[in-house]
């Protein structure tokens, strides 16, 4: 589906024509946080051995070792796990020096910072988390004093842990924030921070990574993943305690999918994103022929997602894709079908309602197609309605669609709050880059073409 066109230039980057990039002013750097979590859970970790995580000689220094010992009920032994990712000890942060993702690198506390390296997950086969990777007891030894590295997963003992209480921090719910799409490549983009200021609305989906050639990630297929302006402005989001979605894909350009030689080889470059944003979610926009019509790319792209679950577990995975008025189509059908007979966990299955002919109710043409992804839903994994909804998500083009279709603040909001009382857990526009007034002025990059104030849809999006 083309998200957008602009007249005979057609400017949307899924239609391969690009305007300069324009710089966010005054980012704000990622800012470090000695708050505590906002869930805690305080107590030991136990692991290989029945020993305890341990910080070397108590000391509360950057870089210093954590290890294997035996349990002594010591302050260097309190570990405090909460839902920002993070485990604390001695006020300091578990972390991956260097936030290196090579296997045999050490694991130290440091100051909190937000980065990726210090970004934890409890998986449900008692590994824990980071960058990819499993903590790991060196060897595997279980002796006082052993090291604790990061390695590839492999379900070994050594890497079994039990967090304080014998529990886990409680999952993310089902639910996530409302996040509208921005693209730092043209539009005029916005200030993140303050359409958050304006709006209340605490995620963004950012759009979107494509091939930098070959398998290399990079944002737009040019921008280096750190560094630069949407790097900038994922920290601002962090900063003001926001979180984002990053997207792989979309209409046009030169896509990781087709470029990747196998699904490891996706699996690995979705991680570099992982790695170097630390989101809440991948959004996967499977689109066009290159993808979502090859089949050989679409089982790539699926088994890749299967392995960055595996390897991330509370990351959540999307895939976003087009619809007709009735529901998905058929390379939409096979895409849910083969996610079924591959076992891809995935968490969300968003379809994009417009530029399908939608007409003049786009309400009940959004509902209408909806129902025909629950009930495809339904069919192929066997789940009840309420299942089907908790796995179900929708993403509008706010304003003008190229088809002319229109979807008003008002028709967005009735589509907001039936996706509210169905319990849809994913919501988000084409995008926030447009979210501005041009009545009467056609299908732009940096305007909706309908009566509207500053950020309408995105206050509205805030609301679910």
């Amino acid at each position: 589906m083309n998200r957008e066109s602009s007249g005979p230039d057609r400017t949307h980057p899924r239609l391969g024509i690009r305007l300069a990039a324009v710089a966010l002013a005054g980012a704000l750097p990622l800012l470090a946080s000695g708050l505590s979590p906002a869930w805690a859970a305080t107590g030991q970790i136990t692991g290989y051995g029945g020993k305890c995580v341990d910080v070397a000689a108590a000391s509360s220094a950057n870089g210093t070792q954590v290890q294997l010992y035996t349990c002594n009920g010591t302050a260097a032994q309190q570990w405090t796990t909460g839902t920002d990712g993070t485990i604390r000890a001695l006020g300091k942060c578990l972390d991956v020096a260097a936030a290196s993702s090579a296997n045999g690198t050490k694991v130290q506390i440091y100051d909190c910072n937000g980065t990726t390296a210090q970004q934890w997950t409890a998986a449900s086969d008692g590994s824990l988390r980071a960058l990819g990777k499993c903590l790991d007891a060196t060897g595997p030894s279980s002796a006082d004093g052993t090291p604790l590295q990061i390695w590839d997963c492999t379900g070994g003992a050594n890497q079994k842990w039990t967090l304080p209480g014998g529990t886990t921090p409680p999952p993310p719910t089902g639910k996530m924030a409302g996040a509208p799409y921005l693209y730092m490549g043209w539009g005029s983009p916005p200030s993140a921070t303050s359409v958050m200021s304006a709006t209340g609305v605490k995620s963004f989906t950012m759009a979107f990574i494509l091939s930098g050639g070959g398998c290399t990630p990079m944002w737009d297929g040019q921008r280096q993943l750190s560094g630069g302006v949407d790097a900038q402005t994922i920290s601002a989001i962090k900063a003001a305690g926001g979180s984002v979605q990053v997207s792989f894909g979309g209409w046009s350009g030169n896509k990781l999918g087709p470029n990747c030689s196998s699904a490891s080889a996706f699996a690995g470059a979705v991680q570099q994103v992982i790695n170097a944003v630390g989101p809440a979610v991948v959004d996967f926009d499977i689109e066009n022929t290159d993808e979502f019509s090859n089949y050989t790319v679409q089982d790539r792209i699926l088994s890749g997602i299967k392995i960055v679950k595996q390897n991330n577990p509370n990351v959540k995975a999307v895939v976003t894709f087009g619809t007709s008025t009735t529901g998905p189509t058929g390379d939409g059908l096979r895409l849910i079908n083969q996610s079924k007979a591959l076992g891809v966990p995935i968490d969300n299955y968003t379809i994009m309602p417009f530029d399908f002919g939608g007409g003049a109710n786009m309400y009940q043409s959004t509902v209408n197609a909806a129902e025909g992804l629950k009930t495809a839903l339904k069919n192929a994994w066997g789940w009840t309605d309420a299942q089907a909804y908790a796995h179900m998500g929708i993403s509008g083009m706010n304003g003008l669609s190229d088809q002319q279709e229109v979807t008003s603040t008002g028709t967005w909001t009735q589509i907001r709050d039936w996706a509210n009382s169905k319990g849809l857990t994913r919501l988000a526009f084409w995008s926030v880059n447009r979210d501005r007034p041009c009545p009467g002025g056609g299908v732009q990059e940096t305007c909706s073409g309908v009566s509207q104030n500053n950020w309408d849809f995105t206050r509205i999006t805030a609301g679910f």
